[in-house]
């Protein structure tokens, strides 16, 4: 990477560090646990919405020695009101019980042996290993995938190239909290729809916000550089 592209990205990390300088996890927990249950709950489903059904669930099942004992049943009553609940209900009484078999319920710090869990991907791992034991991991998701491509720190289609993507261009002990910020960025400014272009603080350094807006006669057939405008 070139002197030019690291200065970008070093401006564009600064000045996220000055926007968002709260990096604190956004989903409630208490332990290692509760916090790999609510990212698993956290799938296609809010932060907020997650935070407002741990509560109940962690009183009934704080830990994976209880949680193994719970049925797929009991949990999917507690957490009814997310998406793919049923689904979610099994992979947390399944990996509780994966944990208590292998480890007496703690939770591993490997990405291997993570994402050996039920409903645990590279994304949950990352999370987990970043907030839980302080393991530098670039978390993917839908903000982080569509900002880094805004931003041109990577290309990559699948979640999985654009961690590498991003593993090369930034220092190894910015990829937690620039991961976080990068999320925090795509939910105030970058939006899916309607992105904040002119309000974006790092417009400056933004080559999609440089993109020239479509004439009329494109406009019905715009590029996708021009469809973040």
């Amino acid at each position: 990477m070139g002197r030019i592209a690291r200065a970008r990205i070093q401006a564009i990390y600064g000045c996220f560090s000055t926007c968002y300088p709260d990096v604190s996890p956004f989903l409630h927990h208490d332990s290692p646990f509760q916090l790999l249950i609510a990212v698993i709950l956290s799938a296609q489903c809010t932060d907020e919405r997650v935070n407002q059904v741990t509560p109940g669930l962690f009183a009934c099942f704080p830990t994976a020695a209880s949680m193994a004992q719970a049925s797929h049943d009991q949990v999917a009553t507690l957490i009814a009101s997310i998406t793919y609940y049923k689904t979610k209900a099994r992979h947390c009484v399944e990996t509780a019980q994966q944990l208590m078999a292998q480890s007496g319920g703690a939770v591993p710090a490997t990405l291997d042996e993570l994402i050996r869990l039920p409903g645990v991907g590279r994304k949950t791992a990352n999370v987990v290993l970043g907030q839980a034991f302080g393991i530098p991991g670039i978390t993917v998701d839908t903000h982080v995938k569509r900002v880094s491509h805004r931003l041109g720190m990577s290309k990559g289609r699948t979640p999985e190239r654009i961690e590498r993507d991003l593993q090369l261009a930034w220092p190894k002990d910015w990829w937690i909290d620039f991961s976080t910020r990068m999320i925090l960025h795509g939910r105030s400014y970058c939006m899916a729809r309607s992105p904040r272009c002119v309000d974006c603080p790092v417009n400056a350094w933004c080559p999609s916000h440089a993109a020239p807006t479509p004439s009329p006669r494109t406009r019905g057939t715009a590029t996708p550089s021009s469809r973040t405008r």
